[in-house]
Formats: C-alpha cells, structure tokens, sequence
C-alpha cells in the first residue's frame, strides 16, 4: 500500500466503537445476542472499518479481496465445526454420551464429594462440549446433593464450575475450543495438545485444594445419585463397548490423523453403534414401530443434521441429551463468518498491521505480548461482557503481532481460551456469570474464590510465558 500510513489511535478507532456497539447490544439481547444481532455489529464494525479505508484511498477491491482471503483461511475450521455437529449428534444417540455420564456418576462418593464432582463435570462437559449444559443439567442435581450433605453451596458451584470449564476448553465439541484456533489461524486438535501444557497442571491443582476441602467437610447426608443412573438405564443400553468409538478417534488424533477424517469416522462409527445398541432410540426419534435399514438411515441422518431431543422420566437429563446437529453449530460458523470480514477489512486498510507493530513496539519480550493478550481478554470481558467475543476480538488484533513474533498461532490460541473463555465466569454482568449464577442459583461473589480452575488459568498462561514453557516457535514455510 501506498496510501497514507494510519495513526494508531486511527487504526483503534473501528475496535472501540465495535466494543461499544457489541457492550451496548449485549446489555440489550443478554444470552440471546449470538442470535444474530452480535454478528451483524461485527458487519457494522466491518462497514466503519471500511470507512476509514475510503479516506485512507483504499480501493473497495483491495479490502473484498482481504476478506476473501480471511474466510479461506477458515474454510477447514468450519467444516470441523460442521462435523462436530454430526459427531454430537451421532454420540448422543448411540449411547456414548449418556455412558460416559452414567459411568461418571458411579465415583460420586460423599468422602470425596468435591473432587468427584469436578471429575463429574469435566467427563460430562468433555462429552457434550458445552459447559453450560453441564452446569444446567448435572450442575443443579450436584448442588442439590451438596446442599443435603451439608457442604456450602459456593464451595460445590466452584467445583462444578471449574470442571465444566476444564471439559469445555479441551472437548473438540466445544464452540469455543474450534473458535480460538480459527480466529488465530491455528488448527484444532494441534490447538486441543497445546492447551493441555498449561489446562493439565490447573485442574491438576484444583482437584488437590477441593480435595483437601472435602476432607475439612463434615457431611451429613448421602449422595443420592440412583435416580439419575436409573433413568439413563431406562433408555439407554449401556455397555463399555460403546467407549470404543471415543477410544477410535481419540487414536486417530494421537497419530495425527486430519481433524476432518477423525471427526468424520467417528461420526459415521456413532450411527453405526446407534444401529447395534439403541434401536429403541432410533424409533423413538423417528416414531416408527419397525426398524428398517429406512427408519435407521433417517434415524441417524437427522441427529447428523438437525435437532434432536431424548426424553427420559428424569427432567435433569432431558436438556443433556439434546443436540443440534450440524444446523446448531450455525450460530458459530455465522459469528466467524462476520469476524472474518471485519478482520479483512482490518488488514486491508493497514490497521491490524499498525496496531501489531505497536504492539510489538511495547511489547519487548514474548511474556509482556502474552501480558497483553491476556489483558485484552479480561478487558472485552469486562466491557463487551461475552465470552466469543474476547476471543475474537483479541485473536484478529494479536494474530500478526504473534506471527512477526515467529510465534506459531498455538501460543496465541490457547492464550485466548486460558484468559478469556474461562474468566467470562467471573464477572457476573458478563453473559457466563449471569447464567451460570442464574442456573446454578448461586451468585458469583459466593462461587468466585472457589471457581480455582477458572482464574488460576490465566495465571498458568504467564508462568509459562515467563519461564519460556512449551512456547511453540513458527515453522518456516
């Protein structure tokens, strides 16, 4: 570009009034803003940004080829998105899902009732990707055993919290763990590996202190956990076996398979395994009396692609077992798409390249980058009050910063889920804290000190960054 270099305080101009737009537009739709009204503001950010371009001399061409190029770079990211959509669906209908909550529940024992019920959540929101659900669904049931046997019920919030989020952030069914390597142009499961250097040694040290919290608990009730085991009972079959689907694609990560052919083999084994172990399943979504190869063909074809909800006699249960499908990740793919193009026309137009290099200028070693990555996170968390957001905001403004930095997109990736998906929780204007205050009833100021995983994550980022752990350099093209 020959145009006129931008000021950076020019070059912040669009970022600021997106946040603004985005924290004003959070406060007025709360949960319901991705939804679509976020993705038009990024759209909004995208036509200031573009703005700012024309009086810059920045031909329109030059900034809807940036944008061409932005959304390539994503192409793989959401397909992945697409197929964890089947593989959900698939893995809840074969019984996968629902055995490994089942299983999962066997270790809730009252001696160690803190402990298990971060393992609980961690195996559960591991499973279903959503820590949301978790904490709606297995979350309330735990709070309600904690409150019988006596234990403070900020104390069981901080548990089910910080295994909820654990299971989030390394399940690759989760939106957040496919849109943190996307915006920072890493790639999933490489994204999954990196991220547990720094998760592995947080939950590690949460189970040690709710482990010794629990012994300091004198409870006074049982653990009452047959109700929900029964109902899982009465409409699934539940055998190990079904573990060797999980087992498959978890094999085929390990020996670095495409994410995209894991993904698809194990959607495709689900069906399979619906097809072996739960034909009740397959009529009841269907509403046919016989199984034939039609009914399972659709039976399977419609939990790959669109909604699909299982009722059990336990009303806990019913919100676990419902999966969107492929149609339920659109909301995501949607909000990347926007992204994309509000990142485009930040490139094009100089301005991500302008802040990177002040950024850079400021940033003299990598821990003060990772520093302020960090700080980025909590801030959009604070003001734009949505976790997706303080991903990707900070993951197109960082993104080149890392790359002049000879950092690979890993480091940038897991640095945005270490600061901004786990501490959205905290903060109880932001949309996380509302909910899960709102769900778990139990306000953010009496969970906050015990959510450990939540805000020890951020902390475990830095440390690496400052003793030079696992900071993955960029391979040479």
């Amino acid at each position: 570009m020959k145009n006129k270099k931008l000021s950076l305080g020019i070059a912040l101009l669009p970022i600021l009034i997106l946040v603004v737009l985005l924290s004003y537009n959070v406060l007025v739709y709360g949960d319901n803003a991705l939804g679509g009204s976020n993705q038009f503001i990024l759209l909004l950010g995208a036509a200031i940004a573009g703005i700012v371009g024309f009086y810059y001399k920045v031909s329109y061409k030059f900034m809807i080829d940036k944008v061409a190029e932005n959304l390539q770079s994503v192409t793989g990211a959401l397909l992945i998105l697409l197929f964890v959509g089947a593989l959900a669906g698939t893995w809840l209908i074969s019984g996968i899902i629902p055995a490994m909550i089942y299983y999962g529940l066997q270790i809730l024992h009252p001696s160690i009732f803190l402990p298990a019920c971060i393992i609980i959540c961690a195996i559960i929101s591991l499973a279903t990707g959503s820590s949301w659900t978790t904490s709606a669904t297995v979350g309330i049931a735990l709070i309600g055993i904690g409150k019988v046997l006596g234990i403070p019920v900020g104390m069981v919030a901080g548990a089910v919290i910080s295994g909820a989020y654990f299971g989030d952030k390394l399940s690759p069914l989760s939106d957040t763990t496919n849109l943190a390597p996307a915006m920072a142009g890493g790639e999933l499961f490489s994204h999954i590996r990196y991220m547990t250097y720094t998760t592995v040694p947080s939950i590690v040290i949460t189970i040690i202190v709710f482990t010794i919290l629990s012994l300091t608990q004198n409870t006074t009730g049982a653990a009452d956990t047959e109700s929900l085991m029964l109902a899982i009972e009465e409409k699934f079959t539940i055998t190990p076996f079904l573990f060797i689907v999980p087992a498959v694609v978890i094999l085929l990560i390990v020996k670095k398979s495409p994410p995209l052919i894991a993904l698809l083999i194990g959607s495709l084994l689900g069906g399979v395994f619906a097809l072996l172990f739960q034909s009740k399943i397959l009529l009841e979504i269907t509403e046919a009396s016989v199984l034939s190869f039609e009914v399972g063909y659709r039976a399977i074809m419609d939990s790959m692609t669109v909604s699909t909800e299982i009722t059990t006699t336990n009303a806990l249960l019913n919100d676990l077992f419902t999966s969107g499908g492929m149609e339920g990740m659109l909301g995501t793919i949607w909000l990347i798409i926007c992204a994309m193009v509000f990142g485009g026309i930040m490139d094009a137009i100089g301005a991500l390249e302008r802040i990177s290099s002040a950024l850079l200028n400021w940033a003299q070693t990598t821990f003060q980058l990772f520093a302020s990555t960090v700080a980025s996170c909590l801030a959009i968390n604070l003001t734009a009050s949505d976790q997706y957001l303080s991903i990707v905001i900070p993951g197109k403004m960082f993104s080149k910063a890392y790359k002049d930095r000879k950092l690979a997109p890993e480091n940038l990736s897991r640095t945005l889920e270490d600061s901004g998906t786990v501490t959205s929780v905290l903060i109880p204007w932001n949309t996380c804290g509302a909910y899960q205050s709102g769900v778990l009833g139990v306000g953010v100021g009496e969970y906050f000190i015990y959510a450990i995983f939540n805000w020890l994550s951020p902390f475990m980022t830095l440390l690496f960054a400052a003793l030079n752990i696992k900071i993955k350099a960029l391979k040479e093209q």
